[in-house]
């Protein structure tokens, strides 16, 4: 039997465990996709934190995020890098095949970007006069100004491509574009394309742009074939991006299993996040068995450092990525709540205070304070007004409630009432 406690010291440095461990080394099947946003996972595993911990994390890169789910949900993993909104619709009984799937860890914050071609973007600020120095909204509403003119000519929509249904890109691309004024469900076609395929896709003509998390933004622009045109702390810097999925019948049996492994992806978190550490981080990532793209664009991505286009305009985002910091890793269950409201916008859900205790129940504080003590979480609510905090504010102003959920829905001027694509296409 595993026993553990642990402790925080004061110089912010990770909890120390305690544990008598007879049970020896426990190897976890884990599932991912190539991005960057999988660091705190291939850190523990290159770089000993798992080991500590008597963990071996085997890591299985995957294609798409409907296998991962498939996956996961028929025991081929044991725990899975996921998009934030997975467990959510999964506990809802969303998709093709909904398993029930919770997260005890958040992997953290940034990453997501949102590209368009060339040709638009220069569409854009020819037709539309848009500067170089445009805000995200700025983008937004001139591509609302490009999109009108072409349904006056009869031009076909545009097709823009999201990783997945059930997804913070789906649902960060639905929000820059609603706040410009723009109709996702009308005015512009969604489909699905897996992350490492997005650049390719839009060199070849077939998206004319894209919502994806790091390195693939930066590679489709030092390609000359995209132009960043809103990064996702333009939208809401506190979005939840992944998160560590696992069933909720695997985490109730392995309780001291899931504890060791919170320890070390929070070990593996703080490292990741100092920045003397990024040039070993990037080289690990740039490894064909993980991301496989060019360690400079990886080393680039990780310090904010963006090359919005091949002409050479830059951008500097600080905090692009925060693996643990400001609490990162905390599955806070009003973030849930917030993916709920927007799955409610889109159509995918209805509204049901059963199916919102559902989606809370998706994140697990409880199994994060376990393993990490109170010390270590957020002293404020688990549930609690988003978006309202100079720093931390919605694009378009907007602040969450989750006490007043269906108000906060209605207040939106585009949304929609039907469902948009089955997650068979991802």
């Amino acid at each position: 039997m595993d026993m553990m406690t642990t402790t925080s010291n004061s110089g912010g440095d990770m909890p120390s465990p305690v544990r008598v461990n007879n049970e020896g080394p426990k190897v976890l099947r884990a599932g991912f996709i190539p991005l960057v946003d999988a660091s705190v996972l291939i850190a523990a595993t290159e770089f000993g934190f798992a080991r500590k911990e008597g963990l071996t994390l085997d890591l299985v890169k995957d294609v798409s995020w409907a296998n991962v789910r498939d996956r996961l949900a028929f025991r081929q993993f044991d725990i899975a890098h996921m998009l934030s909104p997975m467990p959510v619709a999964s506990m809802l009984g969303l998709g093709s095949n909904p398993s029930p799937t919770i997260t005890p860890f958040s992997l953290g914050r940034g990453g997501n970007a949102i590209t368009l071609s060339t040709r638009f973007f220069d569409r854009m600020r020819n037709d539309a006069g848009l500067p170089e120095t445009a805000s995200a909204l700025d983008n937004a509403r001139a591509l609302a100004k490009i999109l009108a003119a072409m349904k006056a000519r009869g031009e076909p929509l545009p097709t823009f491509g999201v990783t997945y249904p059930f997804s913070s890109h789906n649902y960060e691309f639905r929000y820059w574009l609603a706040a410009g004024g723009i109709d996702p469900d009308k005015d512009v076609r969604l489909v699905v394309v897996p992350p490492p395929m997005t650049s390719d896709a839009l060199a070849a003509g077939a998206i004319d742009g894209f919502c994806v998390g790091a390195p693939w933004n930066m590679v489709a622009s030092e390609r000359g074939v995209g132009r960043i045109v809103a990064a996702k702390q333009d939208i809401w810097p506190s979005a939840p991006e992944k998160v560590i999925g696992m069933r909720p019948d695997w985490a109730e049996s392995h309780p001291e299993t899931v504890s060791r492994l919170i320890v070390a992806l929070d070990a593996a978190a703080r490292w990741c996040d100092r920045p003397e550490n990024h040039d070993a981080l990037a080289a690990a990532l740039a490894d064909p068995r993980y991301i496989a793209a060019p360690v400079e664009i990886i080393r680039r991505v990780l310090a904010g450092e963006f090359s919005l286009d091949a002409k050479g305009n830059r951008r500097i985002i600080t905090d692009y990525f925060m693996f643990h910091s400001g609490f990162a890793n905390y599955p806070r269950p009003s973030h849930a709540l917030w993916i709920y409201s927007q799955m409610i916008r889109w159509g995918q859900a209805e509204v049901s205070l059963n199916m919102a205790r559902a989606a809370a129940s998706a994140y697990r504080p409880d199994l994060y304070r376990t393993a990490l003590g109170d010390g270590n979480a957020p002293d404020d609510a688990d549930i609690r007004i988003e978006g309202g905090d100079e720093g931390d504010r919605f694009m378009d102003g907007h602040v969450f409630d989750p006490a007043r959920l269906p108000d906060y829905v209605a207040g939106f001027a585009v949304k929609s009432a039907l469902p948009f694509m089955s997650d068979d296409e991802a």
